[in-house]
């Protein structure tokens, strides 16, 4: 008898876990749709000379495939590699990295 309650403890254990597991990826998911809709997507041409500049400097041959812009006036850029890659970066208005995916070459 004894087996049996401590089997039905262990599922019951599991099924807790599995329970705020999902809980946590579904926050997840929900915190980055919400970064996904701050973003605004804007011409590359309108990206700021300063970004441009830095994509150039610092990421030899890549591209600025497409660019978003938020509320605080940062930029998000998806970048085409000259090898075919691709990279998300984050820049602000100035040209200055905030987050990149690449190293710089």
């Amino acid at each position: 008898m004894e087996s049996r309650i401590e089997a039905a403890q262990d599922v019951d254990a599991v099924v807790e876990t599995e329970a705020t597991v999902a809980t946590d990826a579904e926050t997840a998911e929900i915190a980055a749709a919400d970064v996904a809709q701050d973003y605004k997507e804007v011409k590359a041409s309108e990206v700021p000379q300063t970004v441009q500049d830095a994509v150039a400097k610092d990421f030899s041959g890549a591209t600025i495939s497409k660019a978003y812009v938020n509320a605080q006036g940062d930029y998000k850029i998806e970048l085409a590699t000259a090898d075919a890659k691709k990279a998300t970066v984050y820049a602000n208005a100035k040209g200055e990295w905030i987050k990149n995916e690449l190293k710089k070459q």
